[in-house]
Parts: structure tokens; C-alpha cells; sequence
């Protein structure tokens, strides 16, 4: 059983009370890591993606449809990872606000907030503590952020879509006419991939810098 798990477990059986700084900073880099390398290969299938759909520029159909199919390929593989990190983005959230909620354990017991979060079930709790960004907040954002715990959104990923293919073949007919140029094609070619999980990680690549 990994740390994650052992994390859940001691969570749900009593939340807060018991959990060590040390474990959940330790915990809290080993998904900081994970991310980070999910991140770079997704950037590698990109630029791979990228190379396939230059070399069908100009090319005959059969070329054209075998390079296809590796692109799709490839779209698959990053959507999965996509998935991937997603999943990896929630746990750090989870653990990275537990951190907060324990560094502010004094003040918070003092404010009579540490009760109030201890009485929400331990599921409900986590899935929420996944939701929120407390990071960079000022205690008493932190404290405002808390009493909004219950405004949880909930991501969805969406249907694999259908005609792939022809959107990439499309896609070379747009720059074999001189419409569009070559890199700006690939950056709007959205095949496989949902457009929130771009957005997201995006947002979380500029973070990371």
C-alpha cells in the first residue's frame, strides 16, 4: 500500500488530528515530481505530433493516412496522460491544502473553524479540499475559502469524438492552400482531447515556471 492510500485511510478514520507536516510535505513533492514528468512527456507526444503533421504536407494519400493514424495515435496516448495528470493535480490539491489547514491549525482552533472542519464527513471533506486552491491565500482568504467549502465543481472528461481522420486531413488542406500555416494548424488541431484539459494544462505549465 503507498503513502497515498495509507493517506486516505488515516484521513478517513480521523481526518485531521493525527496527520504530520513532515509526511504530507514529503507526499506533497513526490506528486510535485509526478507532475512535472507527466507534464514534459506530454510535451514530447506534442512535438512528436507536430513532426507527423508536417511531413504529410505535400505528401500523396497514402502517406497522408498512415501518418494519420500515428497522429491519432498519439492523441490517444496524450489524453491518457491527460487523465493522468488530472487525477495527479487533484491528489496534490488535496494534499497541498491539507498542509495549509494544518499550518493554520492554531489559528483556526482558536477562530472555532478546526470543529466546524472536523465535523464535515472525511469523503466530503476530501473532495472538496481537491477542489479549492488555498495556496498563496492570507489566513483570513484561507478561512474565507474553508466557509465556501461546500462549492465544489465537479470535472467531467468528455466523449472521444468521431472523425478524427478527416479533421486531419482538413487540417493538411488548410496549409496545402496557403490558409493557415503549418504550426498554427497543429495548435488548433483538437482531435481526441478535451479543450478544458488544454486549458488546464496550460495554466498549469505557465504556473510552473
Amino acid at each position: 500500500m503507498g503513502f497515498w492510500d495509507k493517506l486516505i485511510g488515516r484521513f478517513q478514520k480521523n481526518p485531521l488530528e493525527k496527520l504530520s507536516i513532515r509526511d504530507l510535505e514529503g507526499e506533497r513533492i513526490r506528486l510535485k515530481s509526478k507532475l512535472d514528468r507527466i507534464k514534459k512527456e506530454i510535451k514530447s507526444l506534442d512535438r512528436q505530433k507536430r513532426e507527423l503533421f508536417k511531413e504529410g504536407v505535400g505528401a500523396d494519400t497514402l502517406t497522408k493516412k498512415m501518418l494519420a493514424q500515428d497522429i491519432k495515435s498519439i492523441e490517444v496516448e496524450m489524453k491518457l496522460k491527460y487523465r493522468s495528470f488530472q487525477t495527479y493535480q487533484k491528489q496534490f490539491n488535496f494534499v497541498n491544502n491539507l498542509l495549509i489547514v494544518k499550518k493554520y491549525e492554531k489559528e483556526l482552533k482558536n477562530i472555532g473553524m478546526w470543529n466546524k472542519i472536523k465535523n464535515i464527513p472525511p469523503e466530503l471533506l476530501e473532495a472538496k479540499l481537491r477542489d479549492i486552491v488555498l495556496d498563496g491565500k492570507e489566513f483570513d482568504e484561507t478561512v474565507e475559502n474553508l466557509n465556501r467549502v461546500f462549492e465544489m465543481r465537479i470535472d467531467e472528461f468528455e466523449e472521444e469524438t468521431d472523425g478524427a481522420e478527416k479533421k486531419i486531413f482538413e487540417a493538411w488542406g488548410q496549409v496545402e492552400r496557403g490558409e493557415m500555416d503549418s504550426e498554427d494548424v497543429v495548435n488548433n488541431l483538437n482531435l481526441d482531447v478535451d479543450e478544458e484539459d488544454r486549458e488546464l494544462f496550460k495554466r498549469l505549465e505557465k504556473e510552473s515556471k
